[in-house]
């Protein structure tokens, strides 16, 4: 089940709580203002509207705004998030031209939801979309759904390992990240000039560095399960121990190509380019 949507080549994070999906309100407020802050946007909003500021606090018929738990390159975190009912209202507060279409969108997603309940490969087909659409290549858009699928199967093993989810994630995430690449996910996100909350490290790197992401992963759930790490601690020594098996292969392939992995590319004019290509093509078809 994807846990991102596009909202005219916006990110908006979600997540399935109560039968029904919450959205991460800044991700929101960022598709419809375009506001580089959209933090202060929202506490701005909450101190001119009264009566919106009262829902954040319990007020009223909608239910209230809920911190609730975000995948994130990081590892999860816990942000603030509202339903679709939520967003109706909160939207009425936001001058912008974009309403309409986005209350369409809500339409949209909350039929999808049904259709990825009745069939699951669904939701995996509409993140490939997503990506593609996005205009990452197809080899590229294999490896991230990869990537995806060995951080799911991490995140369960230290799940039944007694890991506590969140911040101990984090820290875990941060030690296989630091002995493979040297970074922890916060360093490489400033490496890579990444300064938006909304901007997901892994969906700006490289398939190289997609694939050492993976191997460090992999390694540490393997580790894991043949030590039967139990608890934070284990676990910890199995995340390094897991991320040096990935470092130590990423320094033999810099040594022996000469090229360094990690990169400051990153993918942010990939929604720019594609609309200029878009724009060229439909320019080259007018004068045919």
């Amino acid at each position: 089940m994807s846990n991102i949507k596009l909202f005219e080549q916006k990110q908006v994070r979600r997540v399935w709580h109560e039968e029904a999906w919450w959205f991460v309100i800044t991700d929101v407020i960022a598709a419809l203002t375009d506001s580089v802050n959209p933090s202060g946007y929202l506490k701005d909003m909450r101190r001119r509207d009264s009566e919106l500021g009262m829902l954040f606090k319990g007020g009223g018929q909608i239910a209230t705004p809920l911190a609730l738990k975000i995948e994130t390159a990081g590892g999860p975190q816990k942000l603030l998030c509202w339903n679709t009912e939520g967003l109706l209202r909160l939207i009425q507060s936001i001058p912008s031209p974009k309403a309409e279409p986005f209350k369409r969108w809500l339409a949209k997603v909350g039929y999808e939801r049904l259709q990825e309940i009745e069939d699951p490969e669904i939701a995996s087909k509409r993140m490939r979309e997503i990506y593609k659409a996005k205009g990452y290549s197809d080899e590229w858009i294999e490896k991230r759904m990869r990537g995806i699928a060995v951080r799911d199967e991490l995140t369960e093993e230290w799940k039944k390992r007694g890991v506590k989810e969140q911040k101990e994630y984090s820290i875990l995430t941060a030690e296989i990240s630091k002995a493979t690449f040297g970074m922890t996910p916060s360093e490489y996100k400033e490496f890579k000039e990444l300064d938006k909350p909304t901007e997901n490290l892994r969906d700006h790197m490289t398939d190289l560095e997609l694939i050492f992401t993976m191997l460090g992963e992999a390694s540490t759930t393997e580790i894991a399960r043949k030590k039967d790490a139990k608890g934070f601690p284990e676990n910890k020594k199995a995340a390094f121990e897991g991320g040096t098996i990935a470092g130590n292969a990423r320094k033999e392939l810099e040594a022996k190509s000469g090229t360094k992995v990690s990169t400051k590319e990153n993918y942010k004019e990939l929604p720019e380019l594609k609309r200029k290509a878009l724009k060229r093509s439909k320019g080259a078809m007018d004068n045919e």
